[in-house]
């Protein structure tokens, strides 16, 4: 597939015009030189990455940015200037610490705001928080950007929306694309293994975010296209038979990655929301994360946490798929409920609530609609792969789900599967599995 002909638009059946505002994707060895071309025209330039990944792309990305002029340049600790028949550039740089992990957070997002005096393009040099970061300052003050992308981590390069933690809350946010996606497959390929492995296990995971999609429009009727739903399984396809190719880093393997990464973005454009790419197993993910931060724990990186977070809701699709209905929706006691919601997302409790009030979730308590949908349910429920299917594909790149018990444990992870679904307003088979077992897995 041909990305920058997808970027077009497609006239769909579904009666939508499917449309993607990024002007070009480069995913090809020494990619980085087309930054050249890409900036042409702007004068200030803001660079942003953090240690790890300027030292990964950053240089290459600042000598594609000055080659536009024959540079008298100096280089100081905030960033370049070239000068060249009058014309001036100036490329300035926030670079973030690469010892700790980057929270795009409302430090963050100030951190890159007070550089913004006088720039008319951002570059963001990085992955997942980077580009998360970029795209949400970029929107917010309306100024352009292009990402060059480090590793093929998740799909949110070419996404419309921005996962920031504002308020202690996993928030996504509408934002802009980018003009450009780079992705210089050398410098991929060199990424930690752990991001190469996540990338491979967020594709994974849309196994259960389709499920969740299908699911939804047979119960609430959301929006779903057929089309949108093909193109993201046949990334998902594509991709696992890459795992070899992956843990030999091998780059025509991880360029066929990060092409499927940055499809499912486009879809993702395409839909509207995030819905074909994020589902109950990105709601798990939400939860390790969240309440890693809040508490001081750890957490695996993103696309490992939807990995393992997949196998999970495979299980709970399982029990569903054959589990009598019962004579009526579970509800706990809510004093008890929302006790021990305050004791696990912390202050950010209240606003959990609020979001599932103002959709109503805690009020529906209808059995019928069950009832009247039961067939058509059961043989979505069917259609995920088992548990043991999605931890053999897992185990080719070597990730276990046994290393995700011994970093959580049971308890966390019962936990998670009752309570993750409170961060998002998106229905999802946890809601089900709430309705019918009381979220228990």
């Amino acid at each position: 597939m041909n990305i920058n002909e997808l970027l077009e638009g497609v006239e769909c059946t579904c009666g939508r015009h499917h449309t993607c505002s990024i002007q070009s994707v480069y995913i090809e060895k020494d990619a980085i030189k087309h930054l050249t071309g890409i900036c042409n025209g702007y004068q200030n330039v803001l660079l942003v990455a953090d240690e790890n990944t300027f030292a990964a792309a950053g240089e290459a990305a600042v000598t594609a940015l000055m080659a536009q002029a024959t540079p008298i340049s100096q280089d100081t600790a905030h960033g370049y200037r070239t000068v060249s028949g009058g014309r001036a550039k100036t490329i300035r740089k926030v670079i973030f610490p690469g010892s700790i992990i980057l929270v795009p957070n409302e430090a963050a997002i100030e951190t890159v705001t007070t550089q913004l005096n006088g720039i008319d393009f951002i570059v963001g040099v990085g992955s997942g928080v980077i580009q998360d970061l970029c795209k949400y300052v970029s929107h917010y003050n309306k100024i352009p950007y292009a990402i060059v992308a480090t590793a093929p981590s998740m799909d949110g390069y070419a996404s419309d929306g921005a996962a920031m933690i504002t308020d202690g809350m996993k928030v996504t946010y509408p934002a802009g694309l980018p003009v450009a996606i780079v992705a210089d497959t050398t410098v991929l390929a060199n990424a930690p293994m752990e991001m190469l492995k996540a990338g491979y296990g967020d594709i994974i995971g849309k196994f259960s975010a389709l499920n969740d999609w299908k699911l939804s429009h047979l119960m609430i009727g959301e929006y779903f296209c057929q089309y949108i739903y093909d193109i993201t399984m046949a990334q998902i396809q594509k991709t696992i038979h890459l795992a070899e190719g992956i843990l030999k880093r091998d780059e025509e393997s991880v360029k066929t990655l990060t092409e499927a990464l940055v499809v499912i973005g486009v879809m993702m454009s395409f839909a509207g929301s995030s819905r074909p790419a994020s589902g109950s197993e990105h709601h798990l993910s939400h939860f390790f994360e969240i309440t890693g931060l809040l508490h001081g724990q750890d957490y695996f990186p993103h696309g490992i946490d939807v990995a393992y977070g997949t196998v999970i809701t495979a299980e709970i699709r399982e029990k569903l798929a054959t589990q009598q209905l019962p004579e009526q929706v579970y509800r706990p006691n809510q004093e008890a409920y929302l006790s021990k919601m305050e004791e696990i997302y912390k202050t950010s409790a209240a606003g959990c609530i609020t979001l599932q009030e103002k959709v109503g979730r805690y009020q529906d308590t209808d059995m019928q609609k069950y009832r009247r949908k039961e067939t058509s349910m059961r043989t979505i429920l069917a259609e995920m792969p088992s548990a043991e299917e999605i931890k053999h594909l897992l185990s080719l790149v070597a990730l276990d789900i046994n290393e995700f018990y011994d970093l959580y444990g049971t308890d966390k992870i019962n936990d998670a599967v009752l309570y993750a679904k409170e961060l998002k307003d998106r229905y999802s088979v946890l809601w089900i599995n709430y309705d019918f077992n009381g979220g228990e897995k």
